[in-house]
């Protein structure tokens, strides 16, 4: 814009004030049209205006003192002397919050002096003028990356939410109006943005609203549902969070991180059967996995599916053949299921019967003892295997293994 055509509306600005009615608000305009304009005064008298007379007309005006200060700053950084985002940014909000006062007013409707019922359409057509502005113009927008580079989230949220609330705004809602202010890739992208602000200031309600409308939306789909999930987390709403879970898992076949997640709360919450149920349908997806087929052969065993669990350690062991959690595995199905037996040997009263349960026992915990070895040797420095054979090298008297054990494990 050319020097003289800022000049040009700076002239018009002022040219309407005089046709007000209201010396207060004829006093605020002159401040703030000052050739140094004072807009503390400015705001001083519009104060008193609005006291003396809260019409729309006075509301308007009011939000008029911080669009001409936006217009000072804008001028300022077309002259080169920068501008005062955080001032700028404060008189857009300001006016904004006015208007909104303005309209709600303008829709109140008065008796003519036909004696019919109107409302103050002017007023209103002057403020949509101004809010199109603002929304093409990026104003909030501005601001609120301003508020971000400050730390101010909290800030930066509101900035963001009241700049994509403008083409909802109920005074916006004409068809020319909204053919200028599309829901394209860059509305979408901002009401993000002001998602992301809510989640940083711990606005968790907040966040959720704006996360749900986005979730079902193309734009950054899969961040939109981790953060949705994390929010319900965070207030310990389960029924929703499980479902935001589920409903990913369906969408997102290929992020693995929902499934996990999903498959982490069955565990934890002791329903392990569907837990497992989750993780043949991860398996299926993507069977090269080691860590879904080791995962499954715990919740396996834990539900004695001892067979089963067999295998999956084996499957896990396919796909990584160094993952000594899962040999360890294979080893302590066996040594739990002996320890069974010992306890079940313990209730036998004939002692015939005794020795025979004994030697079933002994004979299991033995074929744990590989596995465990094997697992070592993978991990060296794992304590809880030394500490397992260091028990079953005593328990078949194999002293030079179980002092070498010993050893190592008084030197971790």
């Amino acid at each position: 814009m050319k020097k003289s055509l800022i000049l040009a509306a700076l002239v018009l600005i002022s040219s309407g004030c005089f046709a007000q009615k209201n010396p207060l608000v004829k006093k605020a305009k002159s401040y703030a049209m000052a050739e140094t304009p004072d807009f503390t005064a400015a705001r001083a008298s519009i104060k008193e205006a609005i006291e003396a007379e809260p019409t729309a007309e006075t509301y308007y005006w009011a939000g008029m003192i911080g669009y001409q200060e936006l217009t000072n700053e804008n001028y300022n950084q077309y002259m080169g002397k920068g501008v005062d985002q955080a001032r700028a940014g404060a008189a857009v909000e300001e006016s904004y919050a006015y208007w909104l006062k303005a309209d709600e007013l303008a829709m109140i409707p008065t008796v003519d002096k036909k004696g019919r019922e109107v409302v103050d359409q002017k007023t209103r057509n002057n403020i949509t003028k101004k809010m199109l502005e603002y929304y093409k113009n990026q104003e909030l927008v501005k601001y609120g990356i301003y508020l971000n580079d400050q730390k101010d989230y909290a800030g930066a949220f509101n900035a963001f939410k009241l700049h994509v609330a403008i083409p909802d705004l109920p005074m916006m809602q004409n068809e020319k109006l909204q053919k200028e202010m599309p829901r394209d890739t860059t509305y979408i992208q901002y009401k993000y943005y002001a998602a992301i602000f809510a989640v940083q200031s711990e606005m968790h309600e907040e966040a959720i609203a704006l996360l749900e409308e986005l979730k079902d939306g193309e734009y950054e789909a899969v961040s939109v549902n981790q953060f949705l999930y994390q929010e319900y987390a965070t207030l310990k709403d389960t029924a929703k969070f499980v479902a935001t879970l589920q409903n990913a898992v369906v969408r997102f076949p290929k992020e693995p991180w929902f499934l996990q997640n999903l498959i982490n709360y069955y565990i934890f919450s002791g329903q392990e059967q569907v837990a497992v149920d989750y993780l043949a349908q991860a398996i299926e997806r993507e069977p090269n996995v080691a860590q879904y087929h080791h995962i499954k052969g715990n919740l396996d065993e834990n539900l004695g599916n001892y067979e089963e669990a067999l295998k999956d350690f084996d499957e896990a062991l396919r796909c990584d053949p160094n993952l000594a959690d899962a040999m360890a595995g294979k080893g302590r199905v066996y040594y739990n299921q002996a320890v069974k037996l010992n306890e079940e040997a313990a209730l036998i009263s004939d002692n015939k019967a005794y020795k025979k349960a004994l030697e079933d026992m002994n004979e299991v915990f033995r074929q744990s003892l590989p596995f465990f070895e094997k697992a070592h040797e993978m991990a060296p420095e794992d304590r809880t295997y030394m500490q397992v054979l260091k028990g079953l090298y005593y328990r078949f008297h194999m002293e030079d293994k179980y002092n070498e054990i010993s050893e190592k494990l008084s030197n971790l």
